[in-house]
């Protein structure tokens, strides 16, 4: 697991290195994941996302965590946990893209 976990950060890594990640999501694209963030991850995290059986994704819970991070725990999930992976729904761009949106605050 450890082996796939590194390899997933440096795919994310080189990734964000040549620029594809600062490709914008279309903005329907953007509503989606705003929907799957409220729906889905707010089953765990709270409507408000603010706690319930996984911890508050709010911006200061993710001062300490750079983008990159966070984009590969939404991605790959986190090993042990009741956090599932979202790979099959997300891309890398997106998942970037929601981790920005995480760190600013947003609020679904």
């Amino acid at each position: 697991m450890k082996h796939t976990s590194l390899l997933a950060a440096l795919s994310l890594a080189t990734v964000t290195a040549s620029g594809l990640l600062l490709a914008d999501v279309a903005p329907t694209r953007q509503a989606e994941i705003i929907h799957l963030l409220k729906h889905d991850c707010g089953s765990c995290h709270g409507m408000r996302l603010e706690g319930g059986l996984g911890p508050a994704l709010v911006a200061g819970r993710f001062s300490q965590w750079d983008t990159d991070q966070l984009a590969l725990t939404i991605l790959y999930g986190r090993p042990g946990t009741p956090m599932p992976p979202w790979r099959p729904f997300l891309t890398d761009n997106e998942a970037h893209w929601l981790a920005t949106q995480l760190k600013q605050g947003i609020r679904p």
